[in-house]
């Protein structure tokens, strides 16, 4: 039992990486725009079935996809605030998003259906049916190599939004949209581009996630319940919280799948939302005081 423990704790760890990088276009989008972009589940699976059609129809590697992927999931992002975002108004930004991105969600489903059709399907690669023997573990080359994309990915992000001038500018807009104007940052330029980017993270996110999961058009659909839990439970806006968020509540589920019941493990993993919401809030790693209009 010790070393199915074990094994459940290195496995949430290393899927709870790639379900941070899923989340973390989420909790960026928020903490910069307000934004509760229920789309991003779907958005996902965009991003598996691109890297499914550049495998599948032109042989190209997974991983090389992601050249051809992150890019286009980037002016997927930029057209969707353009198209449906950037006109909400100030006040009634955050609700109404959820139904503007709820739209995009089914418009973007019903092509996938179209394109696709309903059957389920999965990415393939000699890294994802084989295995590194670690000690006594045997560890799949895809979440090992999905977690180290997810860290570097992650790391990315956090250098973008703290070592750069752009960077600057999202956090300041992140605290007062109005001060930011009156200092002369473009505040619907970066609100364009922080979306793109958002979105663009899905493409890898997806990738993985296709390699290591079953699929089909009506995926997102668990897909987002699961990272606005990972968001709320990490901190809206905070990408570090995404990432400790999702590897605690992963490796949880892991672990109540092996000691207790498979059944239980998915009541585990939102029972924790309430527990830890009651206790605190802003989340585990959120700031306590609100943010500023």
């Amino acid at each position: 039992m010790g070393t199915l423990v074990v094994d459940a704790v290195i496995s949430g760890i290393l899927t709870g990486g790639v379900y941070a990088l899923m989340a973390a276009g989420l909790t960026l989008i928020f903490g910069v725009m307000d934004i509760i972009n229920v789309a991003q589940g779907i958005l996902v699976v965009l991003g598996a079935y691109l890297s499914y059609t550049l495998s599948v129809h032109l042989g190209v590697d997974l991983f090389l996809g992601l050249v051809v992927t992150v890019p286009a999931m980037f002016v997927v992002g930029v057209f969707i605030q353009w198209a449906f975002i950037r006109r909400l108004g100030e006040r009634e930004r955050t609700a109404m998003s959820i139904l503007a991105t709820y739209a995009v969600a089914i418009i973007i489903e019903g092509v996938l259906g179209l394109v696709f059709g309903v059957d389920y399907v999965q990415l393939n690669a000699w890294y994802v049916n084989q295995s590194i023997h670690l000690f006594s573990f045997y560890l799949p080359y895809i979440y090992v190599f999905g977690f180290v994309l997810a860290v570097c990915l992650l790391a990315a992000l956090y250098v973008m939004l703290y070592r750069t001038r752009f960077g600057r500018s999202v956090r300041a807009s992140l605290q007062d949209r109005s001060a930011a104007r009156l200092v002369g940052i473009d505040v619907d330029r970066v609100a364009a581009v922080t979306f793109g980017i958002g979105v663009a993270v899905t493409a890898a996110g997806g990738m993985v996630f296709g390699a290591t999961n079953s699929f089909n058009p009506n995926t997102g659909y668990d897909l987002i319940s699961r990272l606005l839990t990972i968001v709320i439970l990490g901190g809206l806006g905070s990408i570090g919280g995404a990432l400790g968020a999702a590897v605690v509540m992963l490796v949880i589920e892991d672990v109540v799948a092996v000691v207790w019941s498979p059944i239980w493990a998915p009541f585990v993993f939102f029972a924790m939302l309430v527990v830890v919401l009651s206790v605190r809030p802003s989340g585990l790693f959120g700031q306590v005081a609100g943010r500023a209009q």
